[in-house]
């Protein structure tokens, strides 16, 4: 029986998650599996890539054969190195330790590279939210300007407008009293 690698897809349309799985070649794509191994999510940035590391070595070793995705998020992983590490150790090239070390200092400059991609990303958000909003306020500025003529033109019609009521009320209300003052003197 051969053994493949392999990604299994879930997940809705047009968002798909993946489960890394260790699957009979001629099983169906989404169908049985021997082992799931981990996850793959592609629809964040970076990807996120969950693994059971030992288990997959341990696949290869026996003579499973990786696609080439799963071999790529493998590799990324570090599977593929550790893999030939063993096999280093196994032709007594290494010794267990030697061989622990090498993996722990790759696992720790991909871990810096990761977290500086994800500092990057973080960083241009923050500049483009920033340009947006610089944009946004330059937008309003000019729309303010565009309508600042209008505003004073309707403002000094209200104040006319304004002016002449509160001179009829003070003539109306000035007749008003002479009308009460003539009816309190008959």
């Amino acid at each position: 029986m051969a053994v493949k690698l392999r990604l299994q897809r879930h997940g809705k349309k047009g968002k798909p998650f993946y489960w890394i799985v260790a699957a009979d070649a001629r099983s169906k794509r989404d169908g049985k599996y021997l082992e799931k191994l981990g996850s793959y999510n592609p629809n964040v940035n970076p990807a996120i890539i969950e693994l059971n590391i030992d288990g997959a070595v341990k696949w290869l070793q026996d003579g499973a054969q990786p696609t080439d995705t799963a071999r790529a998020i493998l590799s990324y992983k570090g599977v593929m190195l550790k893999n030939h590490l063993a096999g280093g150790v196994r032709k007594g090239a290494l010794t267990e330790e030697e061989a622990e070390k090498k993996f722990q200092a790759w696992l720790d400059e991909k871990a810096g590279k990761v977290d500086a991609k994800k500092d990057g990303l973080a960083k241009e958000d923050a500049e483009a939210r920033a340009k947006a909003l610089e944009a946004e306020k330059a937008a309003n500025e000019a729309r303010i300007a565009a309508l600042a003529p209008i505003v004073e033109e309707v403002t000094e019609e209200v104040s006319e407008e304004a002016t002449a009521e509160t001179t009829a009320e003070v003539a109306e209300d000035t007749a008003t009293e002479e009308v009460k003052a003539t009816n309190e003197e008959e």
